[in-house]
């Protein structure tokens, strides 16, 4: 047993969340760090084929992060059973505010990452052809581009802020934050 099990209020000791829960949140976190790469790598990729597939996996997995982040928020809407919070006051207020903002970066970042998609007109893998509902306008796929990273980079930004938080809250607060969400059961 840990011993910081013991500084945990009882309504909350050795809780974790639900295994719906865990494997939305982490999925939703690779999607990003992986989307994030690719995003700031693109560019290097040489101009043909290559880059297309590279594009087209970022496409695909941009989709793919979309239809996690529906699921995930209609399961945070839906389910009962939320954990008792383990912060109060203050903290508890850094936290809610946190994952809201986290939500909104993300419904940010996928609907511009899906608009910049449409507005460009990219060819996926070569094989598919997204028609552009912008042709030659310029300006707005520089805007949406630019929209679409700012959001991104913020979402790396304030999940940066969240796992730190996490990580002090495991290391010096020595309670259970981090070990409810973790994919495998600590001992």
């Amino acid at each position: 047993m840990h011993d910081s099990i013991l500084t945990e209020p009882a309504a909350t000791q050795g809780l974790r969340h639900d295994p719906t829960t865990i494997l939305l949140h982490w999925l939703t976190a690779a999607l990003v760090v992986v989307l994030w790469t690719i995003g700031q790598t693109v560019d290097f990729a040489p101009s043909g084929a290559l880059r297309v597939d590279y594009r087209s996996v970022h496409i695909v997995l941009g989709a793919t992060l979309a239809v996690v982040l529906v699921a995930r928020i209609a399961w945070r809407l839906t389910r009962n059973g939320m954990l008792p919070a383990l912060d109060t006051g203050l903290l508890l207020l850094v936290a809610r505010a946190t994952h809201f903002a986290l939500y909104v970066l993300l419904v940010a970042a996928v609907g511009l990452g899906l608009a910049n998609a449409w507005i460009r007109g990219d060819s996926l893998f070569n094989l598919f052809t997204i028609p552009s509902i912008a042709p030659g306008d310029k300006v707005l796929r520089g805007n949406v581009e630019d929209w679409h990273a700012l959001a991104a980079n913020a979402v790396l930004i304030v999940a940066g802020v969240h796992a730190a938080a996490a990580l002090f809250h495991h290391l010096f607060l020595r309670d259970a934050t981090l070990r409810r969400m973790l994919p495998w059961r600590q001992v």
